[in-house]
């Protein structure tokens, strides 16, 4: 099999870019070790930036997210039991955010791929990249119970931290960042409408607790929890107790409770792999870089990388120009360590600290403090948080 550009991972990452590519007339091939059931129910992140908003709609995959989307304003603080709205249109020029859950994404992307986009293979496991340092780079994969070679021009490693992409890179030429979090988040999905417009954001006296939805009638919330936590040692109404107390505030507002219908812990990391580009193989998205989802960066993270790259692509099968391809993975590690410094500082100044004193636990309220009452330090968290503009 022959094609331009072999993109290895079908996550919103790869399906993205396939679509990008598809209509700049650049061929591609989307390579994807799970089946689509799976793929299209993974749980994952749902606050799109608007930039990423943008990019889909660029791609000709908005019609259900602007149809059935929940556009916000802005974020809230809760601590010390008092509530705090960072308005974002009025701190950044109007940007807004979007919340529209990430397997609805998926949905969209493969629906279009399958019915009109270039080849989308699923049940095809990446083994190896070979000669990413040639014209000619080569993806070896499995498939209808058969190893099969991709021969490519470029390729693509939209793969996920536990992908294949990555190990093509040299060991000697590449360097990577890492840092573990004494905690964790326990996630809920409830069917029960949101107690909330906009994402609530709690530093409470057990730790941090997260508001926020899926749709109109679905929330997902977030508390903390110790590493190793079982799922299992956590009741519904153990968790809905511990929400309330970490929601609460002085005055009048009351958390909505209801079935709980999934429980899932997910650990905090921060991870950047320095280059993103080896020869004519490039990384996106989790394969190069991982952050903490306190940000809601990882997915826009992702999409700005398949912005830059598609738009590189497309540059050099139109005219020959090569700069952005020469500058990918510099462009994009900009905005990639930006994201990962606001990420990192959004998490250390919302949670409680394992082995944290009173020092501690009074910097963190400073910090929020700083937030609340100066106008200057909530532009920053908004735009930060909005979405910084693309490097290029």
């Amino acid at each position: 099999m022959r094609t331009r550009v072999g993109i290895i991972g079908g996550g919103p990452a790869g399906l993205l870019l396939a679509r990008l590519l598809h209509r700049a007339g650049v061929d591609c091939v989307v390579l994807e070790s799970r089946t689509q059931e799976y793929v299209e129910h993974r749980q994952r992140a749902g606050m799109l930036e608007q930039g990423t908003v943008h990019a889909l709609q660029e791609a000709g995959a908005a019609e259900r997210l602007q149809a059935e989307g929940l556009v916000h304003q802005g974020i809230e603080l809760r601590f010390d039991r008092e509530r705090h709205h960072i308005d974002f249109p009025a701190l950044t020029g109007g940007r807004t955010v979007t919340i529209y859950a990430q397997t609805e994404i998926v949905k969209d992307l493969v629906d279009l791929q399958l019915a009109d986009g270039p080849p989308l293979l699923f049940e095809a496991e990446a083994l190896a990249v070979e000669k990413a340092e040639s014209d000619a780079p080569v993806v070896r994969f499995l498939h209808d119970g058969r190893e099969q070679t991709l021969t490519c021009d470029w390729v693509a490693g939209c793969d996920g931290f536990h992908g294949i992409s990555r190990d093509a890179f040299p060991a000697e030429l590449g360097r990577s960042y890492a840092h573990d979090y004494p905690y964790s988040w326990l996630g809920v999905l409830a069917e029960v409408p949101p107690s909330c417009d906009e994402l609530i954001y709690a530093r409470g006296e057990g730790g941090f607790a997260l508001h926020s939805m899926r749709s109109p009638s679905v929330s997902r919330l977030y508390l903390q929890v110790p590493n190793g936590t079982d799922p299992d040692d956590w009741p519904d109404d153990r968790i809905w107790d511990e929400l309330a107390a970490r929601f609460a505030i002085d005055g009048d507002w009351a958390l909505h409770r209801g079935p709980i219908t999934s429980k899932s812990v997910t650990t905090m990391r921060s991870y950047v792999h320095e280059p993103m580009r080896h020869g004519r193989l490039l990384l996106a998205g989790d394969a190069a870089h991982i952050v903490p989802p306190t940000g809601a960066k990882g997915l826009n993270l992702a999409v700005s990388d398949v912005r830059v790259l598609a738009r590189a692509l497309t540059a050099l099968y139109r005219t020959g120009e090569t700069r952005l391809l020469d500058r990918y993975s510099e462009l994009c590690l900009q905005r990639v360590w930006q994201a990962t410094r606001f990420s990192d500082d959004m998490t250390r100044m919302l949670h409680a600290q394992p082995n944290g004193d009173a020092f501690d636990d009074r910097m963190q309220l400073a910090r929020l403090r700083r937030i609340t009452a100066s106008r200057h330090a909530a532009a920053e968290l908004a735009a930060n948080y909005s979405g910084l503009p693309l490097p290029v």
